[in-house]
């Protein structure tokens, strides 16, 4: 069984299958209190099949083996009492359609036609299977969360794999980085607060209104949708954003806020407890092509601060780098997000870090240059930290991803245990035409009564 690999239900298969649901439904299993409907099989069949072109005979019994698994953690979810607010849901919900949006490039109609209905109506037909989803993860969570290995088990497990068996690790390479932010210069800066100090005026004087002015001006996503940010709970926004939009009172408009994203208004829209919804306008001051040298310039003065050991790259690091970047908090490492780990395969690399390191010696760092994150432009330095050649897997080489692969293995024994024993004590209830289903067997264990 491999529970743990097919539990989540993914974003697009779901905002997908919400069309799908016209057939007549019945009930094909209970786990528990919660059932898993006929139309929720086909439709996984259907996605599954358009996405792969071709399926296994059994793919039904995989299916519905994964909506059993998923139904048995939602069951347990709510025995144990675990919760997931409704800020939460929404905040989900917003960057998912967000999400989805970017795909079509911000186009609504678009949006609206391939679903057949408006944004906010697709939100609220999500927002049940949203809610379990996230049930599903918090509870997967709460089961395997004290998971660990210790040393002699990642040895052993390192000694299970065959030696015809063993991963070939290209070659990897650990990188650390300085990044600096341009500077806008004070006349763009004053160019934005005095934009949005019109646009407030027009507001305030009832010749527009917030949503049309955010769809016009706003340079973010959110300027689509009215600048709607959606329901967000403390710790979503950055700080200034967050301070100002807290103290407002529903409908009232804030003064121009600064932030590192640029100049907002904000306009609060409503609270629930703790969770409030706002719509902001974002104007992003313009970086000239004389802010752009100065940062280059000033970041190569850095390079050569360190170059001449004047000051060494962590102190560096710590003095002039972003502290937003992640690896300002990691001594400068970059850390693979696939992997969570500090290790590159040369492949992987974007392109510019790939180039630049590509004939760098150890410890070498190289002379700036400019990428963009988010819509805003950076400079960086890179310094070669390691490089591996090509290789078989080796424990001393390879000890962490060795390690990590040794955890997922436990945490697959470890949760197909735990759904084991669930089966034992949950009412279950299987429809017979999953009866060819061998998979299904140990789901039956828990059968009391067949429909």
């Amino acid at each position: 069984m491999r529970y743990f690999a097919l539990m989540t239900l993914f974003l697009a298969t779901s905002l997908t299958a919400i069309g799908q649901r016209q057939m007549i439904d019945k009930v094909v299993a209970t786990v528990g209190s919660e059932l898993v409907l006929l139309s929720e099989v086909e439709e996984q069949h259907a996605l599954s099949l358009a996405q792969q072109g071709d399926l296994p005979e059994n793919a039904r019994c995989n299916i519905a083996e994964q909506l059993l698994a998923n139904k048995l953690l939602i069951n347990q979810a709510i025995l144990d009492s675990v919760e997931v607010s409704e800020a939460e849901v929404q905040t989900q919900l917003d960057a998912r359609i967000e999400r989805i949006l970017s795909y079509m490039n911000g186009d609504i109609e678009q949006f609206e036609a391939y679903y057949g209905q408006s944004i906010g109506a697709v939100k609220e037909q999500f927002r049940e299977d949203l809610r379990n989803q996230l049930l599903t993860e918090r509870m997967r969570s709460q089961i395997m969360n004290n998971v660990k290995v210790t040393p002699a088990e990642v040895k052993s497990f390192f000694n299970s794999i065959p030696t015809d068996s063993l991963p070939y690790f290209s070659s990897e390479v650990e990188i650390s980085e300085i990044v600096i932010k341009p500077q806008i210069n004070d006349e763009e800066r004053q160019k934005a607060i005095e934009q949005l100090e019109e646009i407030r005026a027009m507001i305030m004087s009832g010749e527009t209104d917030f949503p049309t002015m955010a769809e016009k001006y706003s340079d973010d996503g959110s300027g689509r949708l009215g600048g709607d940010l959606g329901w967000a709970s403390r710790g979503k926004f950055v700080p200034e954003f967050e301070a100002a939009a807290y103290k407002l009172d529903d409908n009232e408009i804030s003064e121009v806020v600064e932030t590192d994203f640029g100049f907002h208004l904000i306009q609060m829209l409503g609270r629930r407890g703790n969770a409030i919804n706002v719509r902001h306008i974002l104007i992003r001051p313009q970086i000239t092509d004389a802010d752009l040298v100065a940062a280059e310039e000033r970041l190569d003065s850095i390079r050569n601060l360190i170059v001449v050991d004047s000051m060494n790259f962590s102190r560096a690091v710590k003095e002039f780098s972003f502290e937003d970047m992640q690896s300002y908090n990691n001594d400068g490492r970059m850390v693979n997000p696939v992997t969570g780990n500090t290790f590159f395969e040369v492949g992987d690399l974007d392109p510019d870090i790939y180039f630049t390191i590509d004939t760098m010696d150890i410890g070498g760092i190289s002379n700036p240059f400019r990428f963009r994150q988010q819509d805003d432009y950076f400079f960086r330095i890179v310094r070669l930290e390691s490089r591996t050649q090509p290789h078989t897997a080796d424990l001393s080489q390879d000890y962490s991803k060795i390690q990590q692969a040794a955890i997922e293995s436990k945490r697959n024994e470890f949760i197909n245990t735990w759904i084991e024993d669930r089966i034992k004590d949950t009412f279950i209830s299987i429809d017979g035409r999953y009866d060819g289903c061998p998979n299904l067997d140990v789901w039956r264990k828990g059968e009391v009564i067949r429909p």
